[in-house]
């Protein structure tokens, strides 16, 4: 039956072709939106990522990193906590310019220069408790950040001398800059002069080792899901994105069942005459998947790679992240998906009767 089956694939391709084509179509769409998915959860959240963090704490009530602002006390409290290794942390949107006239958006980063947050560098310099200093993002450096340039800071005094290069990191779709607490106090508060209330604070304190208690002070100790949450758009851009996936692995289904269903319905007479014969149904039904699976596995085999290419070509013009491991899971989900639509028209290959085959005789 599964030479037959071949048979029939060969002698009708148009057919199958088209089937072809829309199933790679939808498979493609499905790759594209994944990588899409992915890209842009890494674009908003791979600063924060980084961080390696096991939990964070903000300031009671809040669950951002605008709003938390955590006192000095709070944050000598966390450093010297017993069994839990903390480190104060915070996060400013800004733009600079530099002396050469290039303008760039950056998402500031306070953090310990000796402390677990501070970033390596593939070029340069480490981070270090001079005033003034940055580390920034290879995404600042391809927008012609080099080191030893001054960023002049929102038109304000505040200058910052990049001295090393990171990787590439971004928060909310803005490249990451490091640089010290009191250097990011004073860009946060857009004064040198800091008040009593504003020496020694933080937004957030990150947690990355130990067992740290659900509340310490004026902070409520959080999951690392609410840290990645509190980058502007990621919960709304996930929710998004999936929902179209989920969309997408619905409508294939429908459309191989549909598809199938025609075919199926159209050789009911072959199937009947079949059954006459003294094929059993068992064998009918492995024909069908035969057929159904060898067309929706290359197709959707084909899909994919189309997607992947795509990526390519599009390289860093959007964010679009779509790895060989993500690629086979979106793939085998999609041939799940179809072929499980494909199994919807069996009930017409087994109900095909041979006494209609053989009463069409008379």
């Amino acid at each position: 039956m599964v030479f037959i089956a071949l048979r029939e694939l060969r002698a009708a391709w148009g057919r199958f072709a088209m089937i072809g084509l829309v199933v790679a179509l939808v498979a493609a769409l499905v790759g594209m939106v994944s990588g899409f998915t992915i890209g842009l959860g890494n674009d908003t959240v791979s600063a924060l990522r980084a961080l390696n963090a096991q939990s964070v704490a903000f300031a009671d009530g809040t669950s951002d990193f605008n709003r938390s602002v955590i006192s000095a006390k709070d944050v000598d409290a966390w450093r010297f906590q017993s069994g839990v290794e903390a480190a104060p942390m915070g996060v400013t949107m800004s733009h600079g310019e530099t002396q050469k006239g290039t303008m760039v958006d950056l998402a500031v980063f306070g953090v310990d220069p000796d402390g677990p947050l501070a970033p390596d560098t593939e070029s340069g310099d480490r981070l270090t408790p001079a005033p003034g200093e940055v580390v920034v993002s290879e995404k600042l450096h391809d927008d012609g950040v080099g080191i030893g340039d001054v960023l002049a800071i929102d038109n304000s005094d505040v200058r910052l001398r990049v001295v090393g290069i990171s990787e590439a990191r971004s928060y909310g779709h803005v490249p990451a800059a490091y640089t010290s607490l009191d250097t990011w106090r004073t860009i946060r508060y857009g004064t040198t002069g800091l008040g009593p209330r504003q020496q020694g604070t933080a937004a957030a304190v990150v947690i990355v080792g130990g067992t740290p208690p659900d509340t310490l002070g004026g902070t409520t100790t959080q999951s690392e899901g609410v840290l990645l949450a509190a980058a502007p758009g990621y919960s709304g851009e996930r929710l998004t994105m999936n929902s179209i996936l989920a969309f997408l692995y619905v409508i294939a289904p429908l459309i191989v069942a549909a598809f199938f269903a025609v075919w199926v319905l159209q050789r009911q007479g072959v199937y009947a005459l079949q059954r006459a014969l003294g094929v059993s149904r068992w064998s009918l039904i492995g024909s069908a998947l035969a057929q159904a699976a060898v067309v929706v596995a290359l197709s959707t085999i084909i899909g994919s790679a189309v997607a992947y290419l795509l990526g390519l070509l599009l390289g860093d013009a959007v964010p679009f992240d779509l790895s060989f491991s993500s690629l086979a899971t979106t793939t085998l989900a999609v041939i799940a998906a179809s072929l499980v639509g494909s199994a919807v028209t069996l009930r017409w290959v087994v109900s095909a009767d041979p006494l209609t085959m053989l009463g069409a005789s008379r």
